[in-house]
């Protein structure tokens, strides 16, 4: 929860209302905006001059948490982004320390703070031609399994920062502990050249099918099919890997999927790879035999922009004859967003695809959640 209330001239929010305050500092600031973790293609909301400092009211946008940061200019032009003073609450994000509001009736995941053995872990890197560098990889196996037995394989795009800021690994221990799941191994991908591997890259798809995968087979013994889970850039590299080889994966976990389109995301033309995006995304893939479909668990942030070509692409996907599930949750493009649709978005999806007979539904269903 915000505990800034406190500070006198500080920033406060209720139900419906955020007010961002920002006190005069010593060295003076000339000019001050909210930046939101929300839309980052339009200019940040200004804050106007009062008295004690600078304020910013607001609507509350569709969520449980909201990060975010000043970015100031000083009196001699230099500029910052800052956490806000009189907000003691930080999240840890990829850039750093956010400052973060946190609403009535949020709660972290319950697993984060049930205990579970840590398990353990081993890092390699596997040379892929056509992709450089090489990709790296750790594989995490639980505890008290012996290393030639064979397990269901989850893997990540955005390993380490999965890791670090998702604790992502904890999550599979607390659930194989708690007989959720059944234990398993999870990869996690280093992205390496990550705006050109992840963006509908062939290259990288084919590492990934031909060259990763079977690799991954080699070191470790896998038993079923393997899910491949990844956020943003990773969710879209995700699903581009698995119409490279539709056998690799048996479930793909798509979180926030950058989706781009023409006609929903022209804001995003001045990416390097938007037009290999939008060319894939038009045309993701043909549609598998029947009964061979993929089972597919998206979420995406309510107040996102990604929400949109999100949408379209659960109907898409479903159309083509995959199994999908769309949830909208009430959070941003955030890794602490992605990290609390994992309970239990990411274990039902695991549940399915590693236990075919709790499978629900049929395919070529889109459904909302």
């Amino acid at each position: 929860m915000m505990d800034g209330r406190a500070v006198g001239f500080g920033t406060a929010a209720t139900a419906a209302e955020i007010i961002f305050r920002l006190p005069d500092a010593a060295d003076g600031v000339a000019r001050a905006t909210v930046w939101l973790d929300l839309d980052h293609h339009r200019e940040p909301p200004p804050m106007l001059r009062v008295a004690a400092g600078w304020e910013l009211r607001m609507t509350r946008p569709p969520v449980q948490r909201l990060e975010y940061l000043f970015a100031v200019e000083y009196g001699d032009g230099t500029q910052a982004m800052i956490c806000d003073p009189t907000n003691r609450a930080r999240t840890p994000t990829a850039f750093g320390d956010h400052s973060v509001i946190e609403f009535p009736g949020y709660r972290e995941p319950a697993w984060l703070t049930t205990p579970g053995p840590p398990g353990s872990s081993a890092s390699f890197a596997i040379r892929a031609p056509r992709l450089s560098p090489d990709v790296p990889v750790t594989l995490w196996s639980p505890d008290g399994v012996p290393d030639g037995a064979a397990l269901p394989l989850l893997m990540v795009h955005d390993g380490p920062e999965f890791e670090l800021l998702t604790s992502v690994t904890r999550f599979s221990s607390v659930l194989i502990g708690a007989g959720r799941l059944p234990p398993h191994r999870v990869a996690l991908l280093g992205p390496g050249d990550r705006n050109r591997w992840y963006a509908a890259n062939p290259a990288y798809s084919h590492a990934l099918t031909s060259v990763v995968v079977p690799k991954l087979r080699e070191v470790t013994a896998v038993d079923g099919p393997i899910a491949l889970a990844g956020a943003s850039l990773g969710a879209l590299a995700a699903l581009h890997a698995s119409t490279a080889l539709p056998a690799a994966f048996g479930a793909l976990f798509l979180q926030s999927g950058s989706f781009f389109r023409a006609d929903t995301d022209p804001q995003e033309r001045s990416f390097p790879g938007f037009g290999a995006v939008a060319s894939f995304v038009e045309h993701p893939g043909p549609a598998p035999p029947a009964g061979a479909g993929l089972d597919v668990g998206m979420t995406c942030g309510l107040a996102e922009e990604n929400l949109d070509n999100n949408r379209l692409m659960a109907a898409t996907l479903a159309g083509l004859g995959h199994r999908v599930t769309l949830t909208e949750v009430p959070d941003a493009h955030t890794f602490t967003g992605w990290r609390d649709a994992f309970d239990p978005h990411l274990a039902d999806l695991l549940g399915r695809a590693w236990h075919p007979g709790r499978l629900r539904g049929g395919a070529g269903a889109a459904r909302m959640a």
